[in-house]
């Protein structure tokens, strides 16, 4: 049976790519470099991607969609390039660590999606360092919105209540209702007036919250104190040998004004000073003393090179060195109810720069002092701290005790569970996230340290690229107990299957849930969406079902359209929609 989909490359992220479309009833192929005994053959070719037999030998010429899912980027370049030339019509999904030439590409090449696996996971990780356990997210209204599972409780505030009394918050946009007894979609739910009980769940998006940073006197002082016990521990050799040059010549002035030879105060501390500098001048007190005191005078100046010399080599290291500026960066330290992310690699430095856009106070921890993305870090006025976060004192320069969350997100699965397990020990009740790739070993590390969530990259990533794989450019994806669900825009034409329909029993019918419409320059939200009718020109931004997309359109060539800038009010560029 020809693929309607070829997945190249079955790492841990491809691989789960290529098993989540064929949960979802998508006739998938996949291009590997190593045998895989557990699968069926047929599904399988095992071969070098980028060369033309093995993308012939998985039918090439008869896929719809290739899902590029390397690691590699030029790996997947060059198979981009490959398939173009055998077929130029295929949509291409294609993960790529670097972002400007994956906006380049989607630019360049008609039906060329780019898609990072750092950039889909960053807001997961953020979101749940600020208390929100998401399941997926929505890039609309110029921000991204968590999705989130919300259980009607026994003292849930909405218990008792119509889903048509709480549709009407702006703030929250309802994907999926979920009962706790019996079995019934969102649309079909608000049709009959569901009260919602104690069991039930609603899957829906909420706005993200900014932070807006107000720093308090308390605060203000908290670093100033953090400064000056700061300066006390790095000053305090320098503060050392200073009070040994003074000392010194202290000394020597004394010993010249108590000599018999009637020298003045200012003329001995004017000798003494330029002895032990160096400098010279009033030669004249040593030259007419006593024998025992030139030998004295000699000494002096011995000890007073050598007090000086170790001054100033104290004094450039500190002025010239790095010890004024690491005082000055420590001001800079968030004191309280902050985050820590552990790691300023790909996903690091994006989960910071999320944080950032809300309001978040952070601080970021990287070993390694040439990396990549440090100078990105800093020229965002991110306090970052050089060293290791699996050493206690490093985590508590850091300020951990008083910290929000901690993320350890670098690249190694075993420096990260030994950064959240050292954070355990010394702030036992600090929430802790972990980034593990091997979604096994993440579950594992779940059963046993009962950290507050640890997530692999490969099972909050691979869900987008497979809803891509269907859908083609989405907006929005989320897993649920039934499955991928993923968000599109659909542009009413007369020939659509809701047009003239009012909305809210299109979406009982057709398992879907609306999310916001757009007419001319008017966007529709709440009760207005649910009783609208769906006129020509309108675009509806909606969430279903990844496994029913095909039942509404029979061919893709029939339901792509992009928006334009005469139709599309959403800030998302280059989207497509579905006619």
């Amino acid at each position: 049976m020809q693929p309607q989909v070829i997945v190249c490359g079955l790492g841990r992220t491809g691989y789960r790519i290529f098993c989540l479309l064929r949960e979802q009833g998508v006739r998938v192929a996949g291009i590997s470099d190593r045998a895989m005994p557990h699968e069926a053959d047929g599904d399988i070719v095992v071969g070098d991607s980028r060369i033309e037999q093995t993308l012939v030998q998985a039918e090439i010429y008869a896929a719809q969609t290739l899902v590029l899912a390397s690691a590699d980027d030029s790996i997947n370049l060059a198979v981009l390039t490959q398939a173009r030339l055998l077929n130029p019509r295929i949509r291409i999904i294609n993960r790529l660590f670097n972002n400007q030439l994956g906006i380049r590409l989607d630019q360049t090449l008609p039906d060329h999606i780019s898609m990072s696996v750092a950039a889909l996971i960053a807001p997961i990780f953020a979101f749940a360092a600020m208390g929100n356990r998401a399941i997926g997210q929505l890039q609309i209204f110029d921000q991204i919105w968590p999705i989130i599972e919300e259980e009607i409780t026994e003292q849930h505030p909405w218990r008792g209540r119509l889903i048509t009394d709480i549709w009407e918050d702006l703030t929250r946009i309802y994907i999926a209702y979920q009962p706790a007894q019996g079995s019934t979609n969102l649309g079909a739910a608000i049709r009959e007036g569901k009260v919602l009980q104690p069991g039930d769940m609603l899957i829906l998006a909420q706005q993200p919250t900014v932070r807006r940073s107000q720093r308090s006197l308390k605060q203000s002082l908290r670093r100033f104190s953090s400064g000056i016990i700061q300066f006390r521990r790095r000053s305090r050799s320098v503060l050392l040998v200073l009070l040994a040059l003074l000392v010194t010549i202290g000394v020597a002035t004394t010993t010249y004004v108590s000599n018999e030879t009637g020298t003045s105060v200012i003329d001995a501390l004017y000798f003494s000073v330029g002895m032990i500098t160096g400098a010279g001048g009033q030669e004249k007190v040593a030259e007419n003393a006593t024998a025992a005191i030139k030998l004295f005078t000699a000494i002096m100046m011995l000890v007073g090179a050598g007090v000086v010399g170790i001054c100033y080599a104290l004094l450039n290291d500190f002025i010239l060195g790095t010890h004024l500026q690491h005082i000055w960066t420590v001001t800079r330290y968030p004191q309280s109810r902050h985050c820590i992310v552990c790691g300023l690699g790909g996903v690091g430095i994006r989960i910071v720069d999320q944080l950032k856009s809300l309001g978040d106070e952070l601080i970021a921890i990287e070993h390694n002092p040439n990396g990549r993305f440090l100078g990105a870090a800093r020229s965002r006025h991110i306090p970052i701290i050089i060293g290791d976060a699996s050493v206690p004192e490093t985590l508590q320069t850091a300020n951990i005790e008083q910290a929000d969350a901690l993320l350890a997100v670098t690249s190694n699965d075993s420096i990260n569970l030994e950064i959240a397990i050292t954070a355990k020990s010394i702030a036992p009740s600090l929430p802790v996230f972990v980034r593990v790739h091997d979604p096994h070993f993440a579950r594992q590390i779940q059963q046993v340290f009962e950290f507050d969530m640890v997530m692999s990259p490969t099972e909050l990533a691979a869900p987008a690229f497979a809803a891509a794989a269907i859908s083609g450019r989405i907006f929005g994806d989320c897993m649920t107990r039934e499955g991928l669900w993923v968000a599109i825009a659909t542009l009413i034409t007369p020939n659509h299957p809701f047009h003239n329909r009012v909305l809210k029993e299109a979406a009982a019918t057709e398992q879907f849930s609306p999310l916001y419409a757009e007419v001319k320059t008017k966007r529709v939200h709440g009760q207005a969406l649910l009783e609208m009718v769906m006129l020509s020109d309108t675009v509806l931004y909606l969430m279903m079902p990844a496994n029913r997309w095909e039942n509404l359109w029979a061919s893709r060539s029939e339901r792509v359209l992009p928006i334009t800038s005469e139709n599309r009010l959403s800030p998302r560029p280059n989207l497509e929609i579905a006619e």
